[in-house]
């Protein structure tokens, strides 16, 4: 069993290089977005929803992009309503977001 019920990972990745990167997107902006909303719901916490950044997730063309673990669900998202849309759908109740999912 797993410590969280969901493992949700931001790519937050910065190149200096040119190429396409997550937080070209605001990916940092929106993880901190996703985590205050998670602790405003009470979802935080040990055997709830746990928000993170990560490094390159090796998705960048795709991006922003997020995965959602367990569940090995990878989406990718505009704005702050595509990740309430995450955290209602998935993250409560259980259903994939097929619209954003990659």
């Amino acid at each position: 069993m797993s410590f969280y019920q969901h493992h949700v990972f931001f790519c937050c990745n910065q190149r200096d290089n040119g190429k396409a990167c997550c937080n070209e997107h605001g990916a940092s902006e929106i993880r901190d977005y996703a985590k205050s909303k998670i602790k405003q719901l009470g979802l935080s916490g040990a055997g709830k929803v746990r928000i993170n950044m990560a490094g390159c997730l090796d998705r960048c063309e795709l991006g922003p992009v997020l995965v959602v673990y367990p569940d090995e669900t990878w989406y990718t998202y505009v704005d702050r309503e595509d990740i309430d849309e995450i955290i209602r759908e998935h993250l409560q109740n259980g259903r994939v977001v097929e619209r954003l999912k990659i």
